[in-house]
């Protein structure tokens, strides 16, 4: 990128009108990039950025630097200044990179990409997800400048900032503000550098201008008519669009299906994890299972199922309830379900492990869950902060409503259920009465029974829709949190109350210490319910634990309900232990192929990208076709002696968009030996004997002058590289002013 020979020293004016129209380019695009980041230090980062790629490319434009020493005073800015600004944690002193903020900084330009997709928006300066637009933008604001003033291709100036613009919008969100007005913004700055430049190139020519001014005209308007014509029909798709999130809940079987292990003798009273800091009273949250299809209760299908990583954290300044600070040693627990509590902050994890467990983390924003695929183990710990909302007394729900929260579609419920449901809840006339009215029926018919104690009544595990209908049909309601949870969710959703099962732990009283030792026995099921005045509230429906009878309850309506009417297994081998890992496959709409997912989303904003260029190109393909539609109005030309004076005009047009200054008033035989060709005479030679000899010239000679013309061309490229053989071809020197109007005239005297 050095000089140009023989280009003249850069001037102030140059300098400081593009760095202006440049700069503001840059301030577009890093506009682009902001709804990912969304902080003060993001507008520092890009700002400074931007000067210190404009400044090398000033340095190295008046003091003519050669490329490499360009390119390596980009690579120590970007070194020296990438650790404060990208990655300020690793600074000394906050100024100073250090060996671990170097490792970052380069690291993150190949992995920062990776990340910035499989994390939710704003990532705010979360670890150094801040480097890659550190990175673009400054490389921006180094090629810009430099191409600008160092080249004879100025007119392309703008397209690295063209190029950084569209890598935001494909890195950015699903859902920003002003995107039609943002890259209208841009498209009209760079017009305008367009203008700029060929107005600089032209010494300041008025023609050069207006003729400038003209195609900036007409690209604007083109391209805010395509847009209005052709704007986007379908939901913005961008790469995280398409790209896996780190964990899937889809992957694991349903959490509540292995409930019972945790109530096995040998897990029942070990401990599974040691907690401070945990509010008395307060649950530990597992998961939150949203979509039930007959055989589980599973995660994810409505607003929730969908774990993303999250930033620093989440935004909890306008929840009011009591702040916790709390801390989770793992002991016996292990699996990919994340204990938190309340509603999650922030969380760190500690110890050897910590790197792993925290690119393995995902958050159901949705559900307020939490999960790691590197899944938890002995050894791990972590700490959270986390608010807890107060919940409303469980009477005050009597005149609530049902909230708007959005769930996967309820099949037809298990046999028994909705009868059940009229039988508890005939006198109740609200729906919040008669929400309560089920509590108090599933609370007064049923007895808690695990099935593992030989002196307990049998109760089966899992809570398919076989296990329910036997729940609700039995002479004597037996089960436990798993069945229980299932069946108040259900109803809670016939009622119309948006509903879910939440599965977790219960622990005990903390120790004198202050620390809650969870144990097995600790685990438990409860619902959430959604409500229009409360949101989601918390509702135990579990009976409290008593003696069981012998003898069928004396309700006499439970004793007639037939037990006929409860369909026979169709297999009658005992499934106890197949319900551990149930099938959790359920009839979803088909999921297309991930990768062609990927591919797609690619497409979709390389067509945009295509779309956007071919916009900025849009001036240059103007010129081009006055050109051509000039040339088939010479070459077409009623009378010979309008054809000959066409050719003659035709290579005088391409000699000077081929950079030839003719002289002012010069005959055609003074410009033929300007030119300098042989042909080029003979040339002038037949088109002044046509236009000064009496009588009308031969036909054949007008087709033998266009001849002489298309081999005239191919003379003036020949050496010529194929980058000056195109800005020959989009030149305007041929277009401007007088050449315009000539054009016009003869349109019409051919019309």
């Amino acid at each position: 990128m050095s000089a140009p020979a023989g280009r003249a020293p850069l001037s102030i004016v140059d300098a400081v009108g593009g760095l202006v129209i440049l700069l503001l380019a840059g301030g577009l695009v890093a506009a682009a990039w902001w709804p990912v980041y969304e902080t003060p230090w993001f507008a520092l980062v890009a700002g400074v950025a931007l000067l210190l790629g404009s400044l090398i490319a000033l340095l190295g434009a008046a003091y003519r630097w050669p490329s490499w020493v360009v390119a390596l005073a980009g690579l120590a800015a970007f070194l020296l200044a990438g650790v404060p600004l990208a990655v300020p944690a690793q600074a000394l002193f906050g100024v100073l990179p250090t060996p671990g903020g170097l490792l970052e900084l380069l690291s993150a330009v190949a992995l920062g990409w990776k990340r910035l997709v499989t994390i939710t928006l704003p990532v705010g300066e979360y670890q150094s997800l801040l480097v890659p637009p550190f990175a673009l933008l400054l490389l921006a604001g180094l090629l810009g400048p430099t191409i600008a003033w160092r080249s004879r291709a100025g007119a392309l100036a703008v397209l690295p900032a063209a190029a950084v613009f569209v890598a935001g919008v494909a890195f950015g969100s699903e859902r920003v503000s002003l995107p039609l007005t943002l890259t209208l913004a841009l498209l009209a700055t760079c017009l305008v550098w367009v203008v700029w430049w060929r107005w600089r190139r032209s010494a300041g020519s008025a023609r050069g201008m207006l003729s400038a001014v003209a195609i900036l005209a007409v690209a604007a308007v083109g391209s805010v008519g395509a847009v209005a014509v052709a704007g986007p029909t379908v939901p913005r798709q961008v790469v995280r669009s398409a790209v896996a999130q780190p964990f899937d809940p889809h992957d694991y079987p349903s959490p509540l299906a292995g409930m019972r292990r945790y109530l096995r003798a040998d897990e029942s009273d070990a401990v599974q994890l040691r907690v401070t800091g945990l509010p008395e009273g307060a649950r530990l949250r597992l998961a939150v299972l949203d979509d039930y299809d007959g055989v589980v209760y599973a995660v994810g299908g409505g607003e929730s199922g969908v774990y993303v990583r999250i930033p620093s954290g989440v935004d909890r300044s306008g929840v009011v309830g009591d702040r916790a600070d709390v801390t989770v040693q793992v002991e016996a627990y292990h699996g990919v379900w994340l204990p938190t509590a309340g509603l999650l902050e922030t969380i760190a994890f500690r110890g050897p492990r910590a790197a792993s467990l925290g690119d393995g983390f995902g958050f159901d924003l949705g559900a307020d869950a939490a999960a790691d695929a590197v899944a938890l183990q002995q050894g791990d710990s972590y700490s959270f902060s986390a608010v807890l909302p107060p919940e409303p007394p469980e009477q005050g729900l009597s005149a609530a409503t049902p909230g708007d929260a959005r769930l996967p579609a309820l099949r037809e419920p298990p046999d028994g259920v909705t009868a059940l449901l009229d039988e508890w809840t005939g006198a109740a006339q609200s729906p919040g009465a008669r929400l309560l009215a089920m509590l108090d029926g599933i609370r007064a018919t049923g007895y808690v029974s695990h099935g593992l104690d030989p002196d307990e009544p049998p109760s089966r595990s899992g809570h398919g829709a076989d296990r329910i209908t036997e729940l609700v049909t039995a002479p004597r309601m037996i089960g436990d949190a798993e069945q229980y949870a299932v069946l108040g969710a259900l109803m809670a959703r016939q009622l119309g109350f948006p509903a879910r099962v939440v599965y977790g732990f219960a622990p005990a009283a903390a120790e004198p210490d202050g620390t809650t030792l969870v144990r097995g026995r600790d685990v438990t099921a409860w619902i959430e319910v959604d409500t229009a005045e409360f949101g989601w509230v918390d509702l135990d429906v579990t009976p409290p634990e008593r003696p069981i009878p012998d003898a069928e309850p004396e309700d006499p309506a439970r004793i007639a309900r037939p037990e006929s009417i409860v369909p026979p297994p169709p297999d009658s081998r005992d499934t106890r232990d197949q319900q551990a890992a149930p099938d959790t496959s359920r009839d979803e709409p088909e999921v297309a192929d991930p990768v062609l997912a990927a591919i797609l989303a690619v497409l979709r904003v390389v067509g945009w990208a295509l779309l956007g260029i071919a916009v900025l190109l849009s001036p240059f393909a103007l010129v081009v076709l006055a050109k051509l539609r000039r040339r088939r109005l010479r070459r077409r030309a009623r009378e010979p002696l309008q054809r000959i004076r066409g050719g003659w005009d035709e290579f005088a047009d391409q000699a000077l968009d081929r950079g030839l200054a003719p002289a002012p008033a010069a005959t055609r035989v003074e410009f033929a030996d300007q030119v300098g060709l042989i042909p080029a005479r003979v040339l002038a030679a037949v088109a002044d004997r046509a236009v000064f000899a009496p009588g009308e010239p031969d036909p054949r000679d007008a087709d033998r002058v266009w001849e002489a013309v298309d081999e005239l061309r191919a003379a003036l490229d020949l050496g010529r590289s194929r980058w000056r053989r195109l800005r020959a071809l989009v030149s305007l020197r041929s277009l401007g002013g007088v050449g315009v109007r000539r054009l016009l005239r003869r349109e019409r005297r051919a019309a």
